[in-house]
């Protein structure tokens, strides 16, 4: 009798253990998909800051291209800045949490010397 008391008690302690390990296994794959998105965000700053560079040398506006080379969640959340013949985008990535996106946002710059004449 004992014994059976000890099986029971063993397998009541590792369901508590379970529950309690799962908020931390949930948070630790949130932070996980936040560092992919604000990763994923890097990239596509990346090549949308060199689409605004290429239209610019091409001598079409580079906001447009920045816009076209982004998918459409991004729409409402990048900035482009062009001052001469530099390019900065600063893009927030998705984020479940309200306000981490924003402090995760990444920043990209292209520059493109235009042609003397």
């Amino acid at each position: 009798m004992a014994a059976s008391r000890l099986g029971s008690s063993m397998a009541g302690q590792a369901s508590v253990e379970l529950l309690a390990a799962v908020p931390a296994l949930l948070l630790a794959g949130l932070v996980a998909l936040q560092l992919l998105a604000a990763g994923y965000s890097l990239t596509l700053a990346d090549g949308a800051a060199e689409a605004g560079a290429l239209a610019l040398a091409a001598g079409e506006p580079a906001a447009p291209a920045v816009r076209d080379a982004l998918p459409g969640w991004a729409e409402k959340r990048v900035d482009v800045d062009v001052d001469g013949g530099r390019i900065a985008v600063v893009l927030e990535p998705p984020s479940p949490v309200p306000g981490i996106g924003e402090k995760l946002a990444s920043e990209s710059e292209a520059w493109v010397r235009r042609p003397a004449g």
